[in-house]
């Protein structure tokens, strides 16, 4: 059975969304731990078999994999997912490149902002500044509801969590703050920060 290593409040929580919108929160075990967290609170929990002590990792029980856009291509592969996009599929280069796009572009660029080199010159040559991004999102949503077209997918979970941890960071366009409050309001989405309140209330 595939394991997840998980932690409320993080990125592993849109791996939950998402085993939840396949159908398939179950069909995985759950395993909740602590991790170190940006104002120094938590602590690396031995148990978690994370290099960095950090969360997702998911044992696929023939080896561990770490980094989100990785497990999600893997999980929605393994289950045959339509929330991904297969070998076949004609989406299949668009559903891989949101999903690199997401932890290789977007995330570095806001964890950047967060600390206060947004503005970097360094930072926007590599990782391009929030007008790019805000470009290259209008334009994807300038062909449906969706960063794919008509239908939800698993790279819209990947590329809208940053917006759904700091809202300030939403570009102030229409069509990505009408995308960001629909992927905000997926049952999923809604489900899986339940959980998290429940974790953290525990």
């Amino acid at each position: 059975m595939l394991t997840l290593y998980y932690s409320p409040r993080s990125r592993a929580t849109r791996v939950k969304a998402l085993l939840h919108a396949m159908g398939h929160e179950t069909d995985v075990r759950i395993r909740r731990v602590e991790i170190r967290h940006a104002d120094g609170t938590g602590r690396r929990e031995p148990a978690n078999p994370h290099p960095e002590g950090k969360v997702p990792a998911l044992d696929t029980g023939h080896g561990l994999m770490t980094e989100t856009s990785a497990i999600m291509l893997y999980l929605t592969d393994r289950f045959d997912s339509p929330l991904g996009r297969g070998p076949n599929d004609p989406q299949r280069g668009a559903y891989l490149m949101w999903l690199s796009y997401a932890s290789g572009v977007q995330e570095p660029f806001y964890v950047a902002l967060a600390s206060g080199r947004g503005e970097d010159p360094v930072v926007q040559a590599t990782y391009r500044g929030g007008s790019e991004i805000a470009d290259r999102l209008d334009a994807a949503l300038a062909k449906g509801p969706w960063l794919l077209g008509e239908d939800f997918s698993a790279a819209d979970l990947m590329v809208a969590s940053p917006y759904l941890w700091a809202p300030d960071w939403i570009p102030d366009r229409p069509a990505i703050r009408d995308w960001v409050a629909r992927c905000a309001a997926h049952p999923s989405q809604v489900w899986a920060d339940a959980e998290d309140r429940l974790e953290l209330a525990a």
